[in-house]
C-alpha cells in the first residue's frame, strides 16, 4: 500500500472516511436534519439567525459567575469592539486569563458561540475570560477578523491587573474558526513583541484556506462542516486570493514557514473532522521548529461534536484532557 501524504496531489484521489464514534453517530443524525452538511454563501443569513449554543443568561444561571461588557478601541481606522468578560462572582486572587475567539467559519456567530467549555474555568480554576465581537466576513474580508481579534487582545493584557488575572498566565483560545484566529493572533504576538502568551488552546481549527488535505477530500457531504463549507468560509474571508500565493499566516496559520518562539500549543480533532490533517500537521511543525505542542485526534468525532453531544464519552474525555493540559502548562 502507497504511503498517504497530508495532501492530495491528484484531483482524482479518493479515500474513504473513517467511522464516526458509536455514540456521536445519533447526535449527528439529529443535528443533519436541521443544519446541513455542506453550506453555500446563500446559507449565510440562516446561519446568522442564532440558537446554536447557550445564550449568556443561559450559560451563567445558577453559577457564581459574573458577566459584563466592555467597548475598547478596534483596530486603527476601524470601529471599537464589543467585548465580554466573565469572572468568579468572589474573585479575588488573580489567576489564568483567557482570551476566547468564537466558532462560525468567518462568516457568523457571535461572542459566545462555542464559549461554555471555558467559562467553565471561571468557575473551576477561578479563571478570568474575555471574548470579542469580531467582524465578520463576507462584509468585512480579511484581515479585519485577525485585526480586530488581535486588537482585543491586546487591550485583555494590557487590563490584566483590572480584569483580575495574572499577566504571565494568559492563553488564547478558540473553536473552528476561532481556534485558527488564536493561532493567528500567536503569530502577530510572537512578530510584533507581544502580549506574552502562556499558551493556545486550539479545537478543531480552522487553520488552512487550501482545503486540499486528506480530510479535507474525505469530509465532503458528510459531518458537519464539510469540504463544500470550509470553501464558503474561506472564500467569503479571502475572495480571490484563496489558494493563491497572496494569503498570510496571519490569515491562515498553516501558511507560516516558522513556528519558532511560539506558546505551548494544545491542538485537539476528531478522526472524522475535515480540519483533522491541517491540525495535525501545524502540530508538526512546532515539534520540528523545536516547540512544544500536544495533539489530541479523536477517534470518530466529528467538527463541533463537543458543542452540540457535551455529555457523549468523547466529549468528557476531551475535556478531561483539554483541562489537565491548561493545568500543567500554567503550574496550576
Amino acid at each position: 500500500m502507497r504511503p498517504v501524504s497530508l495532501r492530495v496531489t491528484m484531483s482524482n484521489a479518493k479515500y474513504p472516511a473513517p467511522p464516526f464514534d458509536r455514540e456521536l453517530k445519533p447526535v449527528l443524525d439529529v443535528v443533519l436534519q436541521s443544519f446541513n452538511s455542506s453550506l453555500y454563501p446563500e446559507d449565510i443569513p440562516a446561519l446568522r439567525s442564532g440558537g446554536f449554543t447557550p445564550g449568556v443568561e443561559e450559560l451563567i444561571k445558577g453559577r457564581p459567575i459574573e458577566h459584563f461588557e466592555r467597548t475598547i478601541p478596534g483596530p486603527e481606522g476601524a470601529p471599537d469592539l464589543l467585548v465580554s468578560v466573565f469572572r468568579r462572582t468572589d474573585h479575588v486572587t488573580p489567576g489564568p486569563g483567557f482570551f476566547f475567539t468564537h466558532v462560525g467559519g468567518l462568516i457568523f456567530g457571535d461572542r459566545f458561540v462555542g464559549i461554555a467549555p471555558i467559562v467553565d474555568y471561571v468557575e473551576q480554576l477561578d479563571a478570568v475570560v474575555v471574548t470579542a465581537e469580531y467582524r465578520l466576513a463576507p462584509e468585512n474580508p480579511a484581515p479585519a477578523q485577525v485585526e480586530d481579534s488581535y486588537a482585543a487582545l491586546k487591550w485583555t493584557a494590557e487590563h490584566a491587573e483590572e480584569l483580575g488575572f495574572a499577566p504571565d498566565k494568559l492563553i488564547a483560545a478558540g473553536m473552528s474558526a476561532g481556534a485558527g484566529l488564536a493561532a493567528a493572533v500567536a503569530l502577530k504576538a510572537r512578530d510584533n513583541d507581544g502580549p506574552a502568551l502562556a499558551g493556545q488552546l486550539l479545537t478543531y481549527p480552522m487553520l488552512d484556506d487550501r482545503n486540499d488535505t486528506v480530510s479535507s477530500h474525505q469530509i465532503d457531504g458528510i459531518g458537519v462542516w464539510d469540504r463544500t463549507s470550509n470553501f464558503t468560509g474561506w472564500n467569503a474571508a479571502l475572495g480571490d486570493r484563496r489558494g493563491t500565493a497572496d494569503v498570510s499566516p496571519y490569515e491562515s496559520p498553516s501558511r507560516a514557514t516558522d513556528l519558532s518562539g511560539l506558546p505551548p500549543a494544545y491542538i485537539e480533532v476528531g478522526s472524522v473532522d475535515l480540519v483533522r490533517d491541517e491540525s495535525a500537521a501545524y502540530a508538526s511543525a512546532i515539534w520540528a521548529a523545536g516547540g512544544s505542542a500536544e495533539l489530541h485526534v479523536w477517534a470518530g468525532g466529528f467538527h463541533l461534536y463537543e458543542l452540540v453531544a457535551a455529555d457523549t464519552a468523547i466529549a468528557v474525555a476531551s475535556r478531561e484532557a483539554r483541562t489537565s493540559w491548561v493545568r500543567r502548562t500554567l503550574g496550576l
